[in-house]
């Protein structure tokens, strides 16, 4: 069964990708309307995950990463399985917390930022040994790397 709420996030997500970020920023938005705060977990987590990226002030950027957050928080695996069967969501953690590590960066909270930066790299066995797990934990060093 087709998931109309994630085929618009992936339009948006390539209007991102294409370089149209005031219209993705738009698409986002405009399906939080809809969606809501209390709206299904995993659109939550994906909009508010997508949305964060297409921010140009820090402040409104970690607003978002928190919604993702918190959206994975009440996520269940199960549900995730439904939109594709191996996803578990213990693997969407590493990227929540490198995203929120990043903005306490920008942000100047640095302590924020180094626990953050902890507990993505404690959750890293989540992940496999493919490209996304490789371009996360590279991530992961740089934001290391910045906050020396």
């Amino acid at each position: 069964m087709t998931d109309d709420v994630m085929v618009a996030i992936d339009a948006g997500l390539r209007k991102h990708i294409a370089g149209d970020r005031v219209g993705a920023r738009e698409t986002f938005l405009a399906l939080w309307q809809e969606i809501g705060e209390d709206g299904d977990p995993l659109h939550r987590c994906a909009l508010a995950h997508h949305l964060a990226d297409v921010c140009d002030e820090p402040a409104e950027e970690l607003e978002w990463d928190l919604r993702a957050l918190a959206a994975a928080d009440s996520l269940t695996d199960e549900r995730a399985q439904q939109y594709h069967s191996t996803l578990a969501v213990r693997g969407f953690y590493p990227s929540l917390h490198l995203n929120l590590g990043e903005d306490y960066r920008k942000l100047g909270d640095l302590d924020a930022a180094r626990r953050h930066l902890a507990s993505a790299r404690e959750k890293l066995d989540a992940l496999g040994e493919d490209d996304y797990a490789a371009g996360i934990r590279a991530a992961l060093e740089g934001l290391a790397e910045r906050l020396v």
